[in-house]
This record gives structure tokens, C-alpha cells and sequence, in this order.
């Protein structure tokens, strides 16, 4: 991938403090419980199966943390779902594994946390599939396979098995994840499979309420663009989500009770790609205002050119 390789290039030749940006401890909430420290402060992407929570799959960078759930917790937390979950770090160097072996990664122990509410809501850049003003969507992933572990970036693959769309359709989805060093966005290349012919419209769902309130929605359907930036909440801040997708694929902007959502029209079996972003507030990239997230976000690099189906 050489847009990775000169990208984490271009990053390494880079000061520490401008890889990483400094949070005023003053800004930050309240330590509880120091996290172990971590045995390796070098900065890096990161994918990690946490198998002893549930199958839960962790990715991250310098800027920003990821996780989606796996089958295992749909017994566990019914009905759990395929929404993204997105965390706010403070630190350059993965955190994820020790946050969540704390057996409280909703806390603040120094480095970052998570308090970003997925439920069934689509998260920081889920899918689904938009029929009858309804979004259908699958279960936890089933199978995932990692393609690289960093340094420079994380990169890999998950598969969600056939779900019901109404009651005359079946779709299946796999999707690839990478998320290169120095940026806030995930590019996905999803490919949708489909038990009969004809073009899908695909809902990509930013949450309406994951931290409580309602936030702020910026759209941009010339540029392709939701940015969502979160309510305030006492002692944790904001979070912040965004969303880039190609403009000649729009359908229309719509929102459900839970996402607002935008909606593409798809051909299964023809790869097509998006980009999911967040950033915390009082975390790692100096976001301080709506403006420059939305700034951010519009101005991000991407390109929408995905590989042949099945390569």
C-alpha cells in the first residue's frame, strides 16, 4: 500500500510532540486508578483480538481507538450489533488492551477512555441496508483476519454472515479496515453479497445520542461529508465523528431514531469504499471546536478507487 507506506514516512520524520499533540493535564479528567504502564512508548498502529473479552476486536493509531464486537457477546449483551465503536486516547502509543484488562475502560486512568454508547445504533461509520425507510442490519462479526499489525499502520478483515433484509432478500458483507499512522480516518472497502440481483441502497450511520444529547451535524453532500461533533458531557468532554464517502454514489441524507445516516447506492459484489473518523476533544489532535473538526474532516486526503472484487 504505498499511500500507507509514505504517510507513515512522512509521520516518522516528524518531532514526537507533532505526532502526538500534548493535552494540558489541567484540561484532562480526574485519574482513577492508573493504568499499568505501558512496557513500550514508541508510537504505533495496533489490531489485537481481545479473545478474553468476547471476541471484541481493538485497532489504533497515535490520533485515535476503534473497536467492534464479535460474535461471542451477542449471548452475553443481547442483542449487541455491528455499530463501531469509537474511544478517546491521550497518548501516542496503544493503550486498548490495558484500558480494557482494567475491567474499567468507561473510566479515565491516564491514557484514554470509552464512553462513546454504540447499543444497536450504527456508531461511528456501521452499515446497513436502507429498504421501506428501515435500516437492515447484520449481527457481530463472525470471522475476522489480520493483515498487518502495524507499525505503520493496522490493517484487516472482517466477515458478517447472511442477514434478513425484509423478508425477500438476504445480504453478507465483508469488509476491510486500515488505519494508517497520523490521521483520524479508517478506510473501509466494503463488498456486500446479495442472494438476488439488483442495486442496494446502503446506510453508513454516524450515532444520533452515543454520549447522551443530541450533537451537532455538519453535511456536505458535495464533498461527501457527515461530521457529528458531540455533546459536552461533565467530566469526559466531547467526541467527535465524520464520515467521507463518494459524492457520486449519494442517494440522500436521511436519519432514523438512532442514526443519522448516509445513504449510497450500492452494486453487490462491486467493492465500494468509505472513511470513518473520530477524535476526543481533550484528546490527541487539538480539536477544540466544532469548526476544526468540521475543517479537519473536509479537508482530509481520500480516495475512492477500490480493488476488483475478490482481490
Amino acid at each position: 500500500m504505498p499511500w500507507v507506506r509514505s504517510l507513515a514516512a512522512a509521520l516518522l520524520a516528524l518531532p514526537l510532540s507533532l505526532a502526538a499533540q500534548d493535552v494540558p493535564e489541567a484540561q484532562l479528567p480526574t485519574i482513577d486508578k492508573p493504568l499499568p504502564p505501558a512496557s513500550d512508548r514508541t508510537p504505533r498502529a495496533n489490531v489485537m483480538l481481545a479473545d478474553y473479552r468476547y471476541d471484541d476486536l481493538l485497532w489504533e493509531n497515535d490520533r485515535t481507538a476503534h473497536r467492534i464486537y464479535g460474535h461471542a457477546l451477542e449471548a452475553y449483551e443481547p442483542p449487541s450489533g455491528s455499530g463501531i465503536d469509537s474511544w478517546g486516547k491521550n497518548v501516542a502509543w496503544p493503550f486498548m488492551d490495558r484500558q480494557l484488562k482494567s475491567g474499567d475502560q468507561h473510566g479515565f486512568h491516564g491514557e484514554g477512555l470509552d464512553y462513546y454508547n454504540v447499543g444497536t445504533s450504527r456508531g461511528a461509520g456501521g452499515l446497513g441496508i436502507w429498504l421501506d425507510n428501515k435500516l437492515w442490519t447484520s449481527r457481530n462479526f463472525t470471522k475476522h483476519r489480520i493483515l498487518r499489525n502495524g507499525p505503520d499502520a493496522a490493517d484487516f478483515e472482517v466477515d458478517y454472515a447472511p442477514w434478513p433484509v425484509a423478508v425477500t432478500r438476504k445480504v453478507w458483507e465483508s469488509r476491510r479496515f486500515t488505519l494508517p499512522m497520523g490521521t483520524h480516518f479508517t478506510r473501509m472497502v466494503s463488498t456486500l453479497g446479495s442472494d438476488k440481483p439488483g442495486l442496494l441502497v446502503v446506510g453508513i450511520g454516524i450515532a444520533r445520542k452515543p454520549t447522551g444529547a443530541e450533537g451537532e451535524l455538519t453535511v456536505d453532500k458535495a464533498r461527501g461529508l457527515l461530521s457529528w461533533w458531540g455533546p459536552e458531557e461533565r467530566g469526559h468532554g466531547r467526541m467527535a465523528i465524520a464520515l467521507r464517502f463518494d459524492p457520486s454514489m449519494l442517494v440522500d441524507v436521511v436519519k432514523d431514531a438512532d442514526n443519522h445516516l448516509a445513504l449510497l447506492r450500492v452494486t453487490p459484489g462491486k467493492p465500494f469504499v468509505y472513511y470513518s473518523g473520530s477524535a476526543w476533544n481533550l484528546g490527541n489532535g487539538g480539536f477544540r471546536t466544532r469548526g476544526d473538526w468540521d475543517r479537519y474532516a473536509a479537508a482530509e486526503r481520500v480516495t475512492f478507487a477500490a480493488p476488483a472484487a475478490g482481490r
